[in-house]
């Protein structure tokens, strides 16, 4: 196996050393190809955004994202290397953060962002087996990332999430909506530049349709409030009812 691997490594590199070079034109010479005019840039800065859409559905910048995801254990990886269809694998971490490759056997990528993985691989491949290796890796299942929820919700904790998640859907993670929640301010503290940020949010106007469903990200924290009238009144309630039935509130006091 690694000697026919080998083989058409060696194979599609001696294709691409003797493939002739493209041709060369001076700009605007005779009988040069006429270039197509560049497109003026459009204006730039961000796009205007709605007036009810909710500001934690962006990616801002220092938060946790794709490029600054590390990769963990079970998470499945495409590693490509170009031009090179035989090294295509995709990999699942295992728990002790590595994955076999073709050629260079285990690698270590636990802990890695995917472009320090892509760095690290194409050093393996370059140091017996390949001439300036292009490796591209590609993280396919996010399943180190995690939330957690807690507050007024029936199971407080730390969940894993995999893909996308949203707030409506954190919240079925921990088994929904507990005692006394207050769903007009649900809120999402958001690791930023190494400072957590806090956005509220109207979880009965999202389950209406009346605002987007959030995105969460890696490490976000939600806190479902409970009703302060509520929990006072419910505390109340329970007092008044504690007292009259413990029988020692009715001995003489001396």
């Amino acid at each position: 196996m690694v000697f026919a691997l080998a083989g058409s490594v060696a194979h599609a590199q001696a294709e691409a050393a003797d493939a002739p070079p493209p041709p060369s034109y001076a700009v605007n010479a005779p009988g040069s190809p006429m270039l197509a005019p560049v497109p003026a840039p459009g204006p730039s800065g961000p796009a205007p955004i709605a007036g009810n859409t909710p500001p934690a559905t962006p990616l801002q910048p220092g938060e946790t994202g794709p490029r600054d995801y590390r990769i963990g254990a079970q998470d499945l990886l495409e590693i490509r290397v170009y031009g090179i269809d035989d090294l295509k694998r995709d990999v699942r971490v295992n728990s002790r953060g590595m994955v076999t490759l073709p050629l260079i056997g285990p690698v270590e990528v636990g802990g890695l962002t995917s472009e320090d993985a892509e760095a690290l691989i194409a050093a393996k491949y370059a140091k017996d087996y390949l001439q300036d290796p292009q490796v591209s890796v590609f993280i396919k299942e996010f399943t180190s990332q995690r939330i957690t929820v807690e507050g007024a919700v029936a199971r407080p904790g730390i969940y894993p999430i995999r893909g996308d998640t949203t707030l409506v859907q954190a919240i079925a993670l921990a088994g929904g909506q507990g005692q006394l929640p207050d769903l007009n301010e649900v809120m999402v503290f958001r690791l930023e530049a190494g400072q957590r940020r806090a956005i509220t949010y109207d979880l009965i106007k999202i389950r209406s349709g009346e605002i987007p469903d959030p995105k969460l990200v890696n490490e976000d924290i939600v806190v479902v409030k409970r009703e302060a009238n509520r929990v006072v009144l419910r505390d109340s309630v329970f007092g008044d009812v504690i007292n009259i039935l413990n029988p020692m509130n009715y001995l003489p006091r001396w």
